[in-house]
């Protein structure tokens, strides 16, 4: 198979085997791939800028900017998630191969809607955090508008639930990171493979195994 170096949103399938079926289940479409990537990418960035940013001294440049980009990256990851959700509307996420038992498949869906949940919350409460300490909202030259008015006891509140939910945030990823990467050794399936950006033999060994 060759995979597409661009994004473009067709499921891809791999070539017809000679024992039978297909060589591999199929993957996710190239943008679905392309934007769960991307979407990480920004994620260690954003998360980086706000843990590093102690280097320098409060209300230095340097110190600013990264704020300024940690807000402007995560609502970047804002807008990124309803494209992804829109993508999983449009098309089917390929069957696991072989078949995880129901349990999985039900701790999959609940850490998938939590992710979600957090990729969304997390921008939204950042926003009004910033809105409520009736600061600017910097987005790559922009100012968008506030969410509500200025309020700075809410604006502590917001921002101390930012910063919780932030901490969360770091066993929610690890631990989808963590599963995805039992399944690829252990248990040897395509859960992970179907989503790497390149080529992957694990789903064809596993699948041919299992005949």
């Amino acid at each position: 198979m060759h995979t597409s170096d661009n994004c473009q949103p067709t499921i891809q399938h791999e070539p017809r085997s000679t024992h039978g079926g297909n060589a591999s289940t199929a993957r996710y479409s190239a943008l679905s791939i392309c934007l769960h990537w991307l979407t990480l990418a920004l994620l260690i960035a954003v998360y980086a800028l706000i843990e590093l940013r102690g280097i320098f001294p409060k209300g230095s440049g340097p110190r600013e900017a990264m704020k300024t980009w940690h807000f402007m990256l995560g609502l970047t990851v804002f807008g990124l998630v309803f494209m992804r959700l829109a993508l999983r509307l449009v098309f089917r996420a390929p069957p696991i191969t072989p078949p995880p038992p129901a349990w999985q498949q039900f701790l999959a869906t609940a850490t998938h809607v939590a992710l979600y949940a957090f990729l969304i919350l997390m921008p939204l409460l950042g926003w009004l955090s910033l809105s409520a300490d009736g600061k600017a909202i910097p987005f790559f030259g922009l100012q968008l508008p506030a969410l509500i008015a200025p309020d700075k006891a809410l604006a502590e509140n917001v921002e101390e639930i930012h910063e919780t939910i932030g901490t969360f945030g770091y066993y929610l990823v690890g631990l989808h990171a963590a599963a995805a990467l039992f399944h690829h050794y252990f248990v040897r399936d395509d859960a992970l493979a179907r989503m790497l950006p390149w080529h992957s033999r694990r789903g064809r060994t596993t699948a041919q195994t299992q005949r």
